[in-house]
């Protein structure tokens, strides 16, 4: 059988009016003959009753609560709802289906609790109820460990439920489903001019990812190249095809990705970085502060090594406790908040001479001041003072017009 996974995020499956569209859409897939996976996220946002932050809320997390095990069977209810209620809505529709949890529909996780990552998924029980139905709901963002213990895998586990599952049962294709019409050359609410891409590749999609963009986690990225099935991200209210995320394969998409410089821009707020310098024991320094750094569960970024110090950068929400580590280890760390992060990224950068240059000269141009920077194949960092961010994304987005070009050359 032909099945498709498709992923609905809690707006999505918000309403009554909202559930119309995703019927809609299972409809028309149904139509083409596909067996269908739905994953569902909890119903709506805070202050939504049975959103994730609306269920914590109930035991006044995070200040009087320490059980990460029994947060964890709390924060399943949301997406168990919404299963549940989309499923009984889809039958209403006389689409025979049917709701799964995590655990049932087969998600094996460590216990690693609020965190847990997916060890395996057993897919015989959604393949059994796919010969009985024409649509399994699966509650996302959920699993069990070995010993029957309801775990969570994390904020946008839901992308990643439906990459794991599409893989597990070799669904055609994934499709993401969300509030924008796919994935934007930036973040509309910071470019006006900011524009849905046609195709990205699975690298791409990663670096924007990781480096701010809010459209697709990761994870699930990573989950679908590593099974080579091709994904969608979509809006639910519309009936455009949305972006394909793929393989930089030409002849199947007919698009050479290499040929676009600059894909999109994406940003990182709410950071800040930390300088540690030392005419003495340089070596005992650099070892010692990330070794400390990772004791204390802190990620660090933008990490600059020279000989007399290091330069670092964490989260705004990190910083005290960081600096309380590295002046009781002896040292004197300068620090400079309110920093942000902005990202190039690109497949079609890599050996091309000029494109660092380009993005020095627009920032210098719009009065940006650049605090760090750094590279690799596919993305140029530069991290700059919040106040920037706004002109910074801007001026990067114009000066490879990414608003008018699918190819922006240096």
């Amino acid at each position: 059988m032909q099945i498709l996974v498709q992923k609905f995020g809690g707006t999505s499956v918000q309403t009554e009016d909202n559930r119309t569209h995703v019927i809609q859409h299972v409809k028309n897939a149904l139509m083409n003959n596909y067996k269908i996976v739905v994953v569902v996220s909890a119903l709506g946002r805070k202050p939504a009753p049975y959103a994730t932050d609306s269920l914590l809320d109930l035991v006044d997390f995070p200040k009087n609560y320490n059980s990460k095990r029994e947060l964890d069977i709390l924060m399943s209810c949301g997406e168990a709802i919404a299963s549940v209620v989309l499923s009984n809505e889809l039958n209403k529709n006389h689409i025979s289906a049917t709701a799964l949890t995590g655990p049932q529909a087969g998600f094996i996780t460590n216990d690693d609790f609020n965190q847990a990552k997916i060890k395996e998924v057993e897919p015989t029980r959604v393949l059994n109820e796919l010969k009985e139905h024409d649509v399994v709901v699966v509650a996302g963002f959920q699993g069990q460990t070995a010993d029957g213990d309801i775990t969570t895998i994390g904020r946008g586990g839901s992308d990643t439920t439906a990459a794991a599952i599409g893989a597990a049962v070799n669904a055609e294709r994934i499709e993401i489903f969300t509030d924008v019409n796919g994935i934007m050359t930036a973040d509309p609410n910071m470019v006006s001019s900011a524009r849905p891409l046609d195709i990205v590749t699975y690298t791409e999609i990663c670096n924007l990812a990781y480096q701010g963009a809010k459209v697709v986690h990761p994870r699930a990225v990573e989950i679908a190249m590593q099974a080579e099935i091709p994904m969608r991200v979509r809006s639910t209210y519309v009936e455009d095809e949305g972006t394909l995320i793929t393989a930089s394969r030409i002849q199947e998409i007919g698009t050479d990705i290499p040929d676009r410089l600059i894909t999109g821009i994406a940003h990182m707020s709410a950071i800040t970085q930390i300088s540690v310098q030392t005419k003495d024991e340089t070596h005992r320094l650099q070892s010692e502060v990330f070794k400390a750094m990772a004791e204390a569960g802190i990620s660090v970024d933008f990490i600059n090594i020279s000989p007399t110090g290091v330069i670092y950068t964490v989260p705004d929400t990190h910083t005290e406790k960081a600096v309380h580590i590295l002046k009781t280890l002896g040292f004197h760390p300068e620090i400079t908040k309110n920093c942000a992060k902005v990202s190039a990224v690109g497949a079609g950068m890599t050996g091309v001479p000029g494109v660092a240059s380009k993005i020095v000269q627009s920032l210098t141009n719009a009065g940006v001041q650049i605090l760090q920077s750094a590279d690799s194949h596919t993305t140029i960092w530069v991290l700059i003072h919040e106040k920037d961010l706004k002109p910074a994304v801007n001026a990067l987005h114009d000066v490879f017009a990414l608003n008018t070009a699918d190819k922006n050359l240096v």
